[in-house]
């Protein structure tokens, strides 16, 4: 029984770190993209809204029509534990192309 509840616990563990680093990913995309309107750099903007451990593996870049996409690799059970998987999300504010 208590294998199983720990089990059951590391499991749900992960899904809260996808969906943390889905968010995270998501709005590390809509501040590239304010960063990209406003003529700075959206690499470093992506950088700076995601934590440390979640940099190593990130990618930036403008993708067709000012949209900023970024994709990060998703922990296993901790942050520092990065698998191979990776989520990615993509942002635009609009504007002229």
């Amino acid at each position: 029984m208590v294998p199983a509840l720990i089990l059951a616990g590391l499991i749900g563990w992960q899904l809260v770190i996808v969906g943390q680093t889905l968010w995270l990913c998501a709005a590390a995309a809509r501040t590239a993209a304010r960063a990209d309107v406003v003529g700075l750099s959206p690499g470093r903007a992506a950088r700076s809204a995601v934590p440390r451990s979640l940099r190593q593996g990130m990618s930036v870049e403008r993708t067709e029509g000012r949209a900023v996409r970024v994709e990060l690799r998703l922990p296993i059970l901790l942050r520092a534990w990065q698998s191979r998987v990776r989520v990615a999300a993509a942002a635009s504010l609009g504007g002229e192309p």
